[in-house]
Parts: structure tokens; C-alpha cells; sequence
């Protein structure tokens, strides 16, 4: 076993691990621990925009931001950081831009913004332009930018090493133990401060937009160690993912005027969204694909629908008061312009499907894409560990493993970007502001041996269950109990098939029994963490007897306040079962004590 020690170790090298890096590096010893290379981190998938309240193209505050986020969340999200955010993101759109980072631009050379869903003038509650993008590659752009400037900073990175598990002592986090993937040695990095930016767990279902890598390993090795995960049952369905594959294509493609068709040639949204229509928030467009699928108005009575940008079809809704341009006429697109616009979009389409954007319509169906709840966090990332907010000395979090809670029950397009800037930031300068403050805490004894013996045991077992098997039985049952629309009888036949294999996980066998470059022992390990989450998540999910965001009962449609304005906390015992946990949304009053956002039915 090899040792290292660096003040700040950052697990994840995706956006909100490089943020947190760069703030760290520039006053402390910081060291980024990464699975991937970190130009292919999932971040770098991300593609419509980034949301900031810039006002370039037309009125918009932040105030407008923090209100489409609370409304979208279904209030619940916690509103002090939900503001904190949608304030802060201006300056750090602008501190990108000021990074490099190449934004599109207005002919006026000001930071280009398009409309997307959720997003809205709050005085028209027509749609607004916040999202700041650099084509349809924006994520992609911000990993980019940020990797540079961490080189910049002389950031030390640990590439393609796999984190198995965190260190405690003393009821603080002082490092992490990873395996080195090309040489399957394991390796002890001793910190005064460890941060989990490691990405959502969207591989536990069959259709998802999610990378192979997003495995929920940070918030599997948490759960493991005693941390509780917040508010699991929200998990969103983006609306708009190429059929069959997931894949997603951009809600910057209704942004810029594309719609949703049904089987009979309609604009379906008009019914479920009559203001805002194909902009309308994920959660809402999801189950309004589902409905249609449901009523057969799918395309060929199958279970996805078209996704037009062609512009005849564009400049022919364009004309019915939808998106117009600032002076008030309606805004026509051509081909050259989608594919100025869209051109990830295009290749995407032409590679995957053979289809031409700009000729033919694309086949969309909702697809498992992000996951709004996660590790318990602050606005400076520090992890939250019970109902009373308890930081855990030295613990961080950051990213979509995370829950400050922006995103309560639904998180909006754009925001996902703009959590990584705004709290990655903020949890390296509170971790840099940690390891000045405090001394080292030294590790705990034999540290790492309880993981080695674990893995060693995967490595040499002769079990004859395979993880392959296991996998698509899981992803199978969890897109049929635990996907777009829920009931009891479903979710608790959920929990109890997940035991199920989690029982059989136990007898698995591998064939590599090797140490070198073994990615069939990774991807072993992997699936034990997306079915601790399934567990969490399904557990959540049957005890929450509402409906709101991303969380649908066909047995309880409504959304029940009175009851369940309140985030869950599921805690995973060591003897397989969870014990779940309530504490309230946080919430802001006006001096007269009233609430600043009441709790509304969302219109749109």
C-alpha cells in the first residue's frame, strides 16, 4: 500500500471538483483524484447552458432566477441557498468568461443567452433568455476551461485512480484510499480536508442520458460510512433523450424553437403547459410524454414521440406568439442557423440515428438524467450529517453527489451547471480556510485493510452470480417500478426484489483475476454502489405518499404540504435495511411573517 498526503484531496474531476481545486489550490497542497481522465468527466456532457441572470438580451434579476428555481423545485428546495445561488451566478458567469471560457455572443459582443424550460419573466411569465452557452457544447467548454486553469495553479492530479472508500478518525474525514487502475495497487492519500465530487448514479436504470462511469460512488462509499442521503426519491426524467439509446439531446433545442409531436402531427404541450408549452419544466414534459404514450398517441403507438426543430415547423409555431425576438417580431430560423446553433445536436442525430435535424424530426423519449437529491451539504459544501445540520469536520461535497438543496423535488435546465461553479467554489475556499485553521488528524489504524480484504474477496470469489445479470435486472426493475410515474404496490416490490439481489450480489465471480487494468472488478464494485442507492432511493420513494417535482404517485397525485414539505434523510444500516429521517425546508420569511415564495400550484 502506497501513501500520499496533501491538505486538500478532491475526489471527481468534473466541474465541481476542478472548481473546488483551483479555489484550494491557490492556498494549499491540493490533489485531484480522478476514475477518468479529467477532460471526459461527465461534465463535459452537459450541453444548452449555463443559468445566470445577465440581462444581456433582455430584462431579467436574479430575484426572477431564485423564484422559476422555487417554483420548479416545488418548493422543496431551500430557499436561502437557492437565492445564494441565483445570485452568485452572475459573477461567476463572468469570472468563466474571464477564465477563457468561449461563450457565444451577441452581435454587440456581450455573452449570448437563449430561453429554456422552467425560466421565465415573472412580471409576463413568458419565457426568458438566461442561458448562457457556447453552442451546444457548453459543458464541455466549462471542463475545458477549468482543467486549464488547474494545470495553471499546478493542481496535483491522480488520473485514472479509483476511490474505494473514506477515512475517518476522531469524527472527521481525513482521507481516502483509491486503487490504481493500471497496476491494481491501492494507495492511502491522508487530508486535512476530502471533497466528493463524483457525479449522479443514473446507471441503475435501463434508459438513462448518464455515462457508464456515473456509478454513485462517492455517495455509495458515504451511505457505507454512515452519512446519511438526502431526498433520493427525486430523480429526474429529461424529456428529450434520443430514443432507446438516452442519449440526451438539449432542452437548448426546444429553447431555440423546437416542439414536441405527437402521432397525430400536434403540439401536444399546448394542453399541459398552455403559457409556456414546450418549455415547461422537465418533470412537467416527462409526464406529458408518458401521458401521451399512455392515451397511444405515441409515435406509431410505441413509447417515444417526435422532437421538431426543422424550420418550417419552427417558423410556422414562431408565428403563433411563441418565442419572439426583443423588438417583438417573430423570430425565424433556417437550416444554417440550427446548425450554428445545435451542432453537437446534428452530429449526435446523424451518427446515432441517421437522421438530419434540419430534414427530419428526432425520436425522443424521457430518460433517466439527473439525480436532485444526494450527500446532505451547506452552501460552503461542508456535509451535513443528521436532522440538526451537522457538519462532519473535514467532509465536503459538491456537484450532482450532492444535496445543498438548489434543486428540491425538480431541478431546472441550466441550473445543474451553475450548482458545479457556484458550490465547487465555495466548498474549495471553505476547504482551504479549514486546512489553514486546523492541524492533521492522523489515520485511523490499518488504514485501508478493511477495503483490501473487501476487494479481495470480489477478485477471488468463485460465485456463480455475474454482475452483468445483476445489472440489467436491476436497471429492468427499476424503469418498471421506480421511473417516471410510482405507486405503493410497485415501489414495494421495488425494495423487496433489491434485496433480493442484493442477497445474490454476495455470490458473485468474476473471470479476471488479475490486477492489472481489472475493469471487471471495478465495474463489480461499481454495481454494489448503485444497488445500496437503489435501496436508499426505492426505501425514499414508498414512504413519500405525495406527488411533487420529479416524484409521481399515480396513488397520491397531489402534493401534500401539510405532510411532506420536508426533506427524507435515509440512513443504510449496517444489517441491509434503512431507517429513514425527516427535517424541514428551509424557507424565508418577510417581516410581516409571511412567506417570500408561497407555496403555489405550479402554472404553466
Amino acid at each position: 500500500m502506497q501513501y500520499h498526503k496533501h491538505e486538500a484531496v478532491i475526489v471527481g474531476a468534473g466541474g465541481a471538483g476542478l472548481m473546488a481545486a483551483l479555489y484550494a489550490s491557490r492556498s494549499v497542497d491540493t490533489a485531484v483524484i480522478s476514475k477518468l481522465y479529467p477532460t471526459r468527466s461527465h461534465t463535459g456532457a452537459a450541453q444548452g447552458g449555463i443559468g445566470a441572470a445577465l440581462a444581456n438580451l433582455e430584462e431579467d434579476h436574479w430575484e426572477w432566477h431564485a423564484y422559476d428555481t422555487v417554483k420548479g423545485a416545488d418548493w422543496m428546495g431551500d430557499e436561502p441557498e437557492i437565492e445564494f445561488m441565483c445570485r452568485e451566478a452572475i459573477d461567476v458567469v463572468i469570472e468563466l468568461e474571464h477564465m477563457g471560457l468561449p461563450f457565444d455572443r451577441t452581435p454587440e459582443g456581450k455573452i449570448s443567452q437563449r430561453p429554456f424550460g422552467g425560466h421565465t419573466n415573472n412580471i409576463t411569465h413568458r419565457p426568458v433568455r438566461r442561458a448562457a452557452h457556447a453552442a451546444d457544447r457548453t459543458g464541455h467548454m466549462i471542463l475545458q476551461t477549468l482543467y486549464q486553469q488547474c494545470i495553471k495553479n499546478n493542481v496535483n492530479f491522480y488520473d485514472e485512480f479509483q476511490v474505494v472508500d473514506l477515512l475517518l478518525n476522531e469524527g472527521k474525514a481525513v482521507g481516502v484510499v483509491a486503487y490504481e487502475i493500471a497496476t491494481g495497487e491501492l494507495h492511502v492519500f491522508h487530508a486535512k480536508t476530502v471533497l466528493f465530487a463524483t457525479g449522479g448514479f443514473g446507471r441503475m436504470w435501463k434508459i438513462t442520458s448518464n455515462a457508464h462511469a456515473y456509478t454513485g460512488d462517492g455517495n455509495g462509499i458515504a451511505a457505507r460510512r454512515g452519512i446519511p442521503m438526502q431526498d433520493l426519491e427525486f430523480f429526474q426524467f429529461h424529456p428529450t433523450g434520443i430514443r432507446g439509446m438516452g442519449i440526451l439531446i438539449t432542452e437548448g433545442v426546444r429553447g431555440e424553437g423546437g416542439v414536441l409531436i405527437n402521432n397525430e402531427g400536434e403540439r401536444f404541450m399546448d394542453r399541459y403547459a398552455p403559457s409556456v408549452k414546450d418549455l415547461a419544466s422537465r418533470d412537467v414534459v416527462s409526464r406529458a410524454i408518458y401521458l401521451e404514450i399512455m392515451a397511444g398517441r405515441g409515435i406509431n403507438g410505441e413509447d417515444w414521440v417526435w422532437l421538431d426543430i426543422r424550420p418550417e415547423t419552427v417558423n410556422k409555431y414562431f408565428e403563433r406568439d411563441d418565442i419572439r425576438n426583443p423588438d417583438g417580431t417573430p423570430r425565424r430560423i433556417d437550416a444554417d442557423y440550427v446548425r450554428k446553433k445545435l451542432p453537437d445536436i446534428a452530429d449526435f442525430t446523424k451518427t446515432y440515428l441517421g437522421v438530419d435535424p434540419v430534414v427530419d424530426p428526432m425520436p425522443v423519449q424521457p430518460t433517466a438524467h439527473y439525480a436532485m437529491g444526494g450527500i446532505p451539504t451547506d452552501v460552503h459544501g461542508r456535509v451535513l450529517i443528521d436532522e440538526e445540520r451537522t457538519p462532519m469536520p473535514g467532509f465536503y461535497a459538491a456537484g450532482e453527489c450532492a444535496c445543498v438543496s438548489a434543486h428540491g423535488a425538480n431541478r431546472l435546465g441550466t441550473n445543474s451547471l451553475l450548482d458545479l461553479v457556484v458550490f465547487g467554489k465555495q466548498a474549495g475556499l471553505d476547504m482551504a480556510r479549514y486546512c489553514q485553521e486546523n492541524d492533521w488528524t492522523p489515520l485511523p489504524e490499518n488504514a485501508g485493510q478493511e477495503v483490501a480484504e473487501m476487494l479481495e474477496r470480489i477478485r477471488t470469489n468463485d460465485g456463480h452470480e455475474h454482475v452483468a445479470t445483476l445489472r440489467t435486472e436491476l436497471q429492468q426493475l427499476m424503469t418498471k417500478n421506480v421511473s417516471v410515474f410510482r405507486t405503493q404496490e410497485l415501489l414495494d416490490e421495488a425494495v423487496e426484489e433489491i434485496q433480493k439481489l442484493r442477497e445474490r450480489y454476495k455470490h458473485i465471480g468474476i473471470q479476471d483475476k488479475g490486477k492489472t487494468f481489472n475493469t471487471e472488478l471495478l465495474q463489480a464494485w461499481e454495481f454494489g454502489n448503485l444497488l445500496d442507492l437503489a435501496l436508499l432511493t426505492a426505501t425514499s420513494a414508498a414512504n413519500r405518499t405525495e406527488s411533487r417535482g420529479a416524484h409521481a404517485r399515480d396513488d397520491y397525485p397531489d402534493r401534500d404540504d401539510e405532510n411532506w414539505m420536508k426533506h427524507t434523510l435515509a440512513w443504510l444500516q449496517p444489517d441491509g435495511t434503512v431507517k429513514l429521517s425527516y427535517k424541514p425546508v428551509r424557507r424565508i420569511l418577510n417581516p410581516d411573517g409571511t412567506y417570500k415564495y408561497p407555496a403555489i400550484k405550479r402554472v404553466y
